[in-house]
């Protein structure tokens, strides 16, 4: 008999609020991918423990939603609360888990979850309607829940899109049925146990495990109100798709081939950082990443230099050690798919100008590359890679700068690095994106709106905005006085 893995949780599901297995499910191992150990085994929802938490959900949600914002907003900030008194155990899950670096999930991950958690617990009291004076007569609407939600996660950041998801739903009266990524399964788990902690009611938020069946179970389901969904864009056309034939509101929230404009008036040390935590920072899987950087061509030689200069230095290494800068890829598989892509763009044509970096002797590592001479036709300028590859292309003037940065299906987010700022308020409202930056990039904070255009997705996350996309208005007439008619 195999020893227990280190990471093992209790049992593979939450369902009313208590840990859940059934064997019978087909089994998920979580592999940490710089050693490549089986850290977790769990197993998939069956059809049962998808049932059990649906039925759960509809149950707790009914009095969840009966209570007061302010009742439900206390539940959220204790369970932030949890989520930072418990960060540094949930950062050293994360990085087993997913392969970051523990210098970015102690400061990007869980923590994050929880400025999420604690943001929206102080919304909760203030979700309500409004009141329309109609002369004699008068209307007023009441901000209502969905009812049961789905959310489905991405491996990438594991938490915080447990955590993104959750706590709009919850603090507008919803309850959620989250099932993460089959290959990071471990850390939604224990944001089931925050709440429950914190003292959201058994079935509120549940978590099951398991591959796109699941998903599509759960996104089909008759007992399920909304489907928020953060993932590629093909998953996005099937999980949409299967919702519409149930009529199903949903966010999508996709991919992304996002440009950065660095023009030629730009503080190019800070748009070269812009550039190399926009295609660096988690291994390059991140769904905005900004991996087509457009420079203007009066600067674009000088921009290449530092950029070589400042790749040379990152420290790639064990994810557990906080000195290391960049970890592997989540799976062997996802380094396979990179490093067929680096080959491509080095067989169509495009210049690496930064050398292969010394990589450990094991684990899914991908040295980081950043590619000159990139055309738009090529491969690597088109297609969404999710890995450490930055494409560098040159424009001439800012017409053809928005022009290129638009010629793409995605419009997830956009990034300008200018001195001018009226020129760059001026690119922004014509770039073709749902999430842009100024002089930065990158940067989520809960109070801002997230979300992206195009094939990227519809609806957002974060900021007021996300109330709307988990609330519905209901809209109420009151007549003051005898019905009129003319009949």
């Amino acid at each position: 008999m195999s020893a227990t893995p280190p990471c093992q949780p209790p049992a593979s599901h939450v369902v009313d609020g208590a840990y859940r297995e059934d064997a019978d499910g087909a089994p998920i191992e979580s592999v940490d991918p710089a050693t490549g150990e089986t850290i977790a085994r769990l197993h998939s929802a069956t059809p049962r423990i998808v049932e059990d938490a649906v039925a759960c959900a509809r149950r707790a949600q009914a009095d969840w939603g009966n209570l007061s914002g302010a009742a439900r907003g206390r539940v959220l900030r204790r369970a932030a609360d949890l989520l930072r008194g418990r960060n540094r155990e949930l950062s050293e899950l994360e990085t087993r888990d997913t392969g970051k670096p523990l210098s970015e999930t102690l400061v990007a991950d869980a923590a994050s979850g929880a400025d999420c958690l604690e943001y929206f617990g102080g919304l909760a009291a203030t979700l309500t309607g409004e009141h329309i004076p109609l002369g004699g007569d008068w209307a007023y609407t009441r901000r209502e829940p969905l009812g049961v939600c789905v959310g489905i996660g991405a491996w990438n950041y594991p938490i915080q899109i447990a955590c993104w998801k959750a706590a709009p739903a919850l603090a507008c009266g919803n309850a959620m049925v989250f099932k993460p990524s089959e290959l990071t399964p471990l850390t939604a788990l224990k944001l089931a146990e925050a709440l429950v902690e914190a003292g959201a009611p058994p079935g509120v938020f549940s978590v099951v495990q398991g591959y796109g069946d699941v998903g599509a179970a759960l996104a089909t389901h008759e007992g399920v109100d909304k489907v928020s969904l953060t993932g590629s864009v093909p998953t996005g056309r099937k999980v949409a798709a299967a919702a519409a034939g149930r009529l199903k509101p949903v966010t999508m929230e996709l991919g992304g081939k996002s440009p950065i404009l660095v023009f030629d008036d730009a503080d190019l040390e800070s748009a070269a950082t812009g550039a190399i935590l926009g295609n660096f920072y988690s291994a390059g899987q991140i769904c905005s990443n900004g991996t087509r950087v457009f420079v203007q061509k009066g600067v674009k030689d000088a921009f290449l230099a530092r950029l070589a200069e400042r790749t040379a230095r990152i420290r790639v290494g064990d994810p557990m050690d906080e000195a290391t800068q960049l970890g592997p890829m989540v799976s062997e598989a996802q380094r396979g798919k990179v490093l067929a892509y680096v080959a491509r763009a080095e067989a169509e044509g495009a210049r690496r100008v930064t050398p292969p970096l010394s990589l450990p002797d094991k684990g899914a590592y991908v040295s980081p590359v950043v590619f000159a001479d990139v055309t738009p036709e090529m491969t690597i300028a088109r297609e969404e890679i999710f890995g450490p590859v930055m494409s560098v292309l040159d424009f001439a003037d800012e017409d053809e700068a928005v022009a290129l940065a638009n010629a793409t299906p995605f419009g997830l987010a956009a990034g300008v690095f200018t001195n001018d700022l009226a020129r760059a308020h001026r690119v922004v409202a014509r770039l073709q994106a749902g999430t842009c930056w100024i002089n930065a990039y990158n940067l989520t904070p809960v109070e801002m709106p997230f979300g992206g255009v195009k094939q990227s997705g519809f609806g957002r996350e974060n900021g007021r905005a996300a109330i709307e996309h988990y609330s519905q208005v209901k809209s109420v007439y009151v007549g003051m006085g005898a019905q009129a008619s003319d009949y």
